[in-house]
């Protein structure tokens, strides 16, 4: 019985701790004047979303994150991989409608609209400006959030520096078929039969029936043979759960909201996700555009993404090929991706 006490006193108590984030400290352990580490709920598109914003110095350019998805939170995971980026930005991420902390903003499905979403992303990105005292920002968008971004900057050009976009999407369409076809053929070359026949079985998309099973099936084996993350045959998801368990940024629901957001933002918004082609809808933009892609990418298939960047105009524009990574270039690689932002993108905007 006072096992039974202790066990419901222990779950309620996490599940009343909110999430926070730590403070910005210096080598001796003192918050670093001027500095900013703020998790706070602001209003986009009418509805309650949350932000986190981190930098060392609150008179530093803001970087805004764009997660994947569509409802795969990254605050926590980004948390963890862009310290050395908080020393020269004021870094903020997200997590959109849907997702994550903002898990309760799903509602009402119908404001679940790939347009709602950039216009929450104009609409965040002018409160940033205006909170700060800035005239524009630099937006970085990932997988889902690349079309998301690069749907935003067109929209909004005069509030972007530049947009940067890893794992670029291009059009889904081709994306998912390259993706099973890739998939397919490493399960060949392995002599995975178990795979060839689930691979088979479930058929190349774009899928029927339980169209979300069978996305869900397919990722998994892409993991398995390093489409995701590269070198893994786990994929992404370890990684993933393990920011995500010691994340002070989530409270125990939001990290059962993030699974929720994940499946309930896909069945709204995978249809939706399917219509975009980029080579029709963005080819021309007024600000630097920068393109980080993985070798090794088949989760989002960086072989589309080549030829889609050789076709826009752009002020200035750049590829940078990230050899050891697959989808999570800024991750698997932030050594170098810092480099990029800082000493490249930043330095250019600048003197510009």
């Amino acid at each position: 019985m006072l096992f039974i006490i202790v066990t419901v006193i222990i779950i309620i108590t996490l599940i009343l701790i909110p999430g926070f984030t730590l403070s910005i400290k210096d080598k001796q352990g003192n918050k670093v004047p001027g500095s900013i580490a703020s998790l706070e709920k602001v209003i986009i598109g009418e509805k309650e979303q949350w932000i986190l914003i981190r930098g060392a110095d609150i008179t530093k350019p803001i970087l805004l994150f764009l997660h994947g998805g569509p409802g795969s939170s990254e605050m926590f995971l980004l948390r963890k991989y862009t310290q050395e980026l908080e020393k020269h930005f004021l870094v903020v991420t997200w997590d959109q409608r849907g997702a994550g902390k903002s898990f309760e903003a799903i509602n009402p499905h119908a404001s679940i609209t790939i347009n709602q979403f950039v216009l929450d992303t104009g609409e965040l990105t002018k409160l940033l400006c205006d909170r700060f005292n800035q005239k524009k920002i630099f937006l970085v968008g990932h997988s889902w959030g690349s079309a998301i971004g690069v749907l935003s900057v067109q929209k909004f050009p005069d509030l972007f520096y530049a947009y940067i976009g890893i794992g670029q999407i291009v059009n889904m369409y081709d994306n998912e078929r390259v993706s099973y076809e890739w998939t397919l053929a490493q399960a060949t070359k392995a002599k995975d039969e178990q795979a060839i026949k689930t691979l088979t079985k479930i058929g190349s998309p774009p899928y029927t029936g339980d169209w979300l099973k069978k996305l869900i099936t397919q990722r998994g084996l892409l993991g398995k043979f390093g489409g995701e993350l590269y070198g893994s045959k786990k994929g992404a998801m370890p990684l993933i759960l393990k920011s995500l368990i010691f994340a002070t940024e989530y409270s125990l629901i939001d990290k059962v909201n993030f699974f929720r957001g994940i499946f309930a933002s896909n069945k709204l918004l995978w249809q939706q996700l399917l219509t975009i082609d980029l080579t029709k809808q963005a080819t021309i933009f007024k600000m630097p555009i920068y393109f980080v892609l993985g070798r090794h990418d088949y989760e989002v298939p960086s072989i589309l993404a080549e030829p889609y960047f050789n076709i826009i105009e752009a002020p200035h524009k750049e590829l940078v090929w990230f050899e050891n990574s697959a989808h999570f270039a800024n991750i698997e690689e932030k050594e170098k991706f810092s480099d990029l932002l800082i000493n490249s993108l930043l330095l250019a905007s600048i003197s510009a």
